[in-house]
């Protein structure tokens, strides 16, 4: 009996305590249009359920390609790799275990892959989702790739398809670096050839939460950029190096802005408003939530006569604990939050 053709892609799933996102993260993989796929997903010592949620995911879809990996906790970058190292696909997608991926995400990327065999890389627009289900996504564009803007910002987010052979070329994600991994692993790419191209569509959902390793990498950004010019020297100047360098052995006052160099310092910024940004979406989604909690719970403790007479309106509590305001308002106002868009990337 021959063995089983190898799958075009393989999802590659880290999960450490998210046994509550992992159901949604791995429905958006089931709902693939494209089908060649397997997903393996690699439990990175979780205390909570995870282990058990992706075992009753296997049990439900025996007919899918789905393992799942056991292994110490040893951070992102280790799961990634031994998931990879552990994949049958020539194409790898790695996927966070609370994020999720659009139906077409594989189709669209794979197709470019087999079309192109010069790209190496395809990545994508982003749709940034938060749990308030009030709260719509907010769409991130990213620029064309392009190798020297790679080297000042981050301008393909880790959702990205690649050739296996850019992960065995550069010895796949640096397991010493705790966030920032992805960035450092698409310059390593990039410094070896492989070429990256971008789709303009939002094909990846991040998921926005109060914690997580985005959040971290954007409060410690100078410190990432210092361990990501250390790792590679020759893409960046002496005096970048030279700044790297003293950072990283906590020289404090290399933190301040007259001595950081004028390209990491305008990065810098730039991350400082996208951590802005973030922040503002995490308040705007809770302050739109508690509101219409109190408002329903409100509605629900109060049993108000209703108005009688020609165009007479039925009504209902005001947030202020009065009455007499048309039930319509609170209903225009459900409508104007779902529609709401906190801002414009």
């Amino acid at each position: 009996m021959s063995a089983p053709r190898p799958p075009a892609v393989s999802v590659v799933i880290p999960c450490y305590n998210y046994g509550r996102y992992l159901p949604r993260t791995l429905d958006s993989v089931v709902r693939q249009t494209f089908a060649d796929w397997e997903i393996v997903i690699v439990d990175d010592g979780s205390t909570d359920d995870s282990p058990a949620v992706a075992q009753a995911f296997i049990d439900r879809h025996p007919d899918r390609r789905v393992r799942l990996l056991h292994q110490a906790n040893a951070g992102v970058s280790a799961a990634r790799n031994a998931g990879i190292a552990a994949a049958a696909g020539r194409y790898i997608l790695p996927l966070d275990a609370d994020d999720v991926i659009d139906p077409t995400m594989l189709e669209k990327t794979a197709a470019l892959l087999d079309a192109e065999p010069d790209i190496a890389i395809v990545s994508t627009d982003l749709f940034v989702f938060t749990d308030a289900e009030d709260v719509p996504p907010q769409v991130l564009s990213l620029p064309p790739y392009d190798r020297e803007l790679l080297l000042e910002r981050l301008i393909m987010f880790y959702c990205s398809l690649y050739r296996r052979e850019a992960w065995e070329v550069v010895g796949g994600y640096n397991e010493r670096m705790r966030v920032g991994e992805d960035w450092d692993f698409w310059i390593g790419c990039a410094e070896r050839g492989f070429v990256a191209h971008h789709l303009s569509e939002p094909l990846f959902g991040a998921r926005n939460k109060d914690t997580g390793l985005h959040v971290e990498a954007a409060e410690n950004d100078l410190t990432v950029r210092a361990r990501i010019v250390a790792n590679h020297p020759t893409s960046f100047k002496p005096l970048t190096r030279a700044w790297a360098q003293a950072l990283l052995e906590q020289e404090d006052s290399y933190r301040s802005d007259a001595r950081v160099p004028d390209d990491i310092l305008s990065r810098a910024g730039e991350m400082d408003q996208f951590l802005r940004v973030v922040m503002d979406l995490q308040r705007i989604a809770r302050t739109q939530r508690y509101r219409i909690q109190y408002l329903e719970q409100a509605l629900a403790e109060r049993n108000l006569p209703s108005q009688t007479g020609p165009g007479a309106q039925p009504t209902a509590v005001s947030d202020r604990g009065g009455q007499g305001e048309p039930a319509g308002i609170y209903t225009d106002m459900q409508e104007s939050l779902a529609q709401a868009s906190p801002f414009t990337w």
